[in-house]
């Protein structure tokens, strides 16, 4: 094993820790150890963490204007920050990196503070406002995209565009799109992102019911249902002679993916990411209430490809959806054209190139 080791900061969704549990398999590999600091337990997703340590630091997020809460918050990042730095000394790594939100801050500024160089990655079309905190600080840059908004020009020098790192698990459930007939059955797979999507809940069932017979006879629907919505979202199925496979979480999502003829699902960057390293069609309802709209930039980046089909949640209606369903059940070539051009999309090595740009930074003489 080498002697250095790297610090990797994720905050708490899929988007952040899956690109981050990613570097660390990629790391590993390179016989490079690597530690994780995040605000949740990264075992809430069913994967074993690759890293030989877990840390939570304290960390906050503005919640509201007032002088009182920037206070509140200022004082909590100070305390994950100090804490922060403690466990920096305690470990002595040699490069830190950050996948961005809140929870990244305290770290990554821990590291700034105690001369450790960091990398910030970006995973979507607009630049998380997380690390446009930090980037000025940022030894590199890392981008998923090459037109991201919010990075300044000033930071052209340090940065670098390497995609969306995908876990290995998705890229060993990759395999070519199972192209069908009209005849054939259709499998549909609807998740709403790592937390779930009450909307799904709601939409999908109705409109899935106002298929044809013959359409839902040949449905399998596999679903992410939230467990305070599963009881009526199992009834609707039932009553329409619907099958249905549903649960909270699905720890082999990849694999469901993968054997899927449409997704229905979010556009967060990690989702997107691995439906393109996949090859899947996918109906993109962006999250209509972040604060940058990142979801549906990188919604819109893949429908301009030909590669999905962005419907913003204003639209998304059960008459909307059932009719989309409707044609592209009825239109295998399409799938299967769609399947194809969102693979162009797709970016197995972006992990590989990640990777590199952290050993650069070891290899820097400034790098401890």
């Amino acid at each position: 094993m080498s002697d250095h080791h790297i610090l990797i900061a994720a905050g708490g969704t899929g988007g952040h820790l899956f690109p981050a549990f990613s570097l660390c398999e990629e790391l590993k590999r390179r016989d490079i150890a690597s530690e994780l600091v995040t605000d949740v337990r990264a075992d809430q997703y069913g994967i074993d963490f690759p890293g030989r340590a877990i840390h939570q630091v304290p960390s906050a997020t503005l919640r509201g204007r007032s002088p009182m809460a920037v206070l509140k918050m200022l004082a909590t990042l100070m305390r994950g920050t100090l804490k922060a730095r403690q466990l920096i000394r305690q470990t002595g790594p040699s490069v830190a990196v950050g996948f961005g939100g809140y929870p990244t801050v305290p770290p990554l500024l821990a590291a700034r503070l105690s001369g450790v160089p960091f990398v910030i990655h970006d995973a979507n079309a607009v630049m998380g406002r997380a690390n446009r905190l930090l980037a000025r600080f940022a030894s590199t840059i890392a981008l998923s995209f090459d037109r991201t908004k919010h990075v300044q020009a000033s930071y052209e020098g340090k940065t670098r565009v390497v995609g969306m790192p995908v876990r290995d698990s998705v890229k060993a459930a990759v395999k070519p799109y199972p192209k069908r007939s009209q005849a054939d059955r259709f499998f549909l797979l609807v998740f709403g992102g790592s937390q779930g999507a009450r909307v799904f809940a709601d939409i999908v069932p109705p409109a899935l019911t106002g298929l044809p017979q013959a359409n839902r006879a040949r449905l399998k629907v596999v679903q992410q249902v939230r467990p305070e919505d599963m009881d009526r979202v199992r009834a609707a199925y039932a009553e329409a002679r619907i099958e249905a496979e549903l649960a909270p979480f699905f720890s082999d999502l990849p694999q469901r993916m993968a054997d899927a003829h449409l997704v229905v699902g979010r556009a967060g960057a990690s989702t997107v990411a691995e439906l393109t390293v996949l090859g899947r069609p996918a109906i993109l309802v962006p999250l209509p209430h972040a604060l940058d709209n990142d979801q549906l930039e990188n919604a819109t980046r893949v429908h301009e490809a030909g590669g999905a089909w962005c419907i913003e949640q204003a639209d998304f209606t059960p008459e909307r959806l059932r009719d989309e369903i409707a044609r592209l059940a009825s239109s295998p070539e399409m799938l299967a054209d769609a399947a194809e051009a969102a693979n162009t999309l797709g970016e197995p090595d972006a992990v590989a190139r990640l990777a590199d740009a952290v050993e650069d930074l070891i290899r820097r003489p400034q790098a401890k």
